[in-house]
């Protein structure tokens, strides 16, 4: 590790503000410990999109193979060549591409002795995503190579996701005449909505029952039909009594706004129908203007598909 990074690394000792309630795992995989801390020390304060970095530790490719077995959400390996062998390195990136089958992954392989794995055969041989010297290596250019690292995980990760979501509303839209359509189709819109947000939130969709046309009075039973992290759990459960209090109040004043509800940590939405569909999406940091009409758009679209939803299902309602 070169001089300069440890002098830069040094500068920041002070301990780490509260960990975020979500992290970036970061993989460090290199058989000299002084690599482990300085590059801990380098890039202990470094957030994205507002996510602090959690570091995982290996010394050897054996413990770095053990490590990504048990952990599929690692965003970023910074990965040492040489270490219990000449091409130990290079075995865990075919380990995680070829045996794992990951290729969300970012690897950066950082090297001591580049004559031992020259860069340009490396490059085109094998699916890395970076490849550093160590001699070379700054502060700027770690965190610079971190930093672009992570957002690529994030865009991955969200079109993985907003791909699923498509399936799951495709399928619903297929099963429209089974009792659960509702549930499938409210499910779908969730995980679409949280990979269009680049958030992996805690989330849940909802519908009431017994609404009258001319008011939502604030005492409406909510039946939750849909839900993603902290709130999976809820799914079947008369929401207000499952959830907290500020969530209550939140999901009541989307029904007098009757359409979006921004806040600085959650977005709030209701589709009036049958049974009204409302969704609330706990978010990481608040939305940019573009974001949100990006996020409006697919509102209006989701409205169009829940509407059609509903109309089929009276159909079928009075051919019974």
């Amino acid at each position: 590790m070169s001089e300069s990074l440890q002098l830069e690394a040094a500068r920041s000792t002070a301990a780490a503000p509260p960990m975020a309630r979500q992290v970036w795992n970061l993989l460090v995989v290199d058989d000299e410990e002084q690599v482990h801390t300085v590059s801990k020390l380098a890039l202990d304060e470094f957030s994205f999109a507002g996510r602090k970095l959690n570091f995982l530790h290996a010394h050897s490719a054996r413990e770095a193979k053990a490590i990504l077995q048990n952990h599929n959400d690692i965003a970023l390996i910074l990965l040492d060549v040489v270490m219990e062998s000449d091409t130990a390195g290079l075995e865990v990136v075919e380990y995680v591409r070829n045996t794992l089958g990951n290729r969300f992954s970012r690897i950066i392989l950082r090297t001591g002795q580049p004559g031992q794995a020259p860069e340009m055969e490396v490059i085109t041989k094998y699916d890395i995503n970076g490849y550093m010297h160590k001699t070379e290596l700054t502060w700027e250019r770690l965190y610079t190579a971190v930093y672009t690292s992570l957002s690529t995980y994030r865009d991955l990760i969200a079109l993985d996701a907003n791909r699923k979501g498509l399936e799951k509303i495709i399928e619903s839209t297929a099963q429209l005449f089974e009792i659960h359509s509702i549930e499938r189709f409210a499910q779908g819109v969730l995980e679409q909505l949280i990979a269009l947000l680049f958030v992996e939130s805690d989330a849940m969709m909802l519908h009431t029952s017994g609404i009258a046309a001319a008011g939502r009075p604030p005492e409406a039973k909510y039946r939750i039909v849909a839900a993603t992290g902290a709130f999976e759990s809820m799914i079947g459960s008369n929401a207000c009594e499952s959830l907290p209090g500020e969530v209550r109040d939140r999901i009541r004043g989307v029904q007098k706004a009757q359409g979006l509800v921004y806040g600085s940590d959650h977005i709030v939405g209701l589709q009036p129908g049958p049974q009204d569909l409302v969704f609330y999406v706990s978010a990481d940091t608040p939305l940019s203007l573009n974001d949100q009409r990006l996020l409006e758009l697919f509102y209006r679209n989701v409205g169009i598909a829940y509407a059609n939803l509903c109309k089929l299902a009276e159909v079928v309602k009075s051919a019974q």
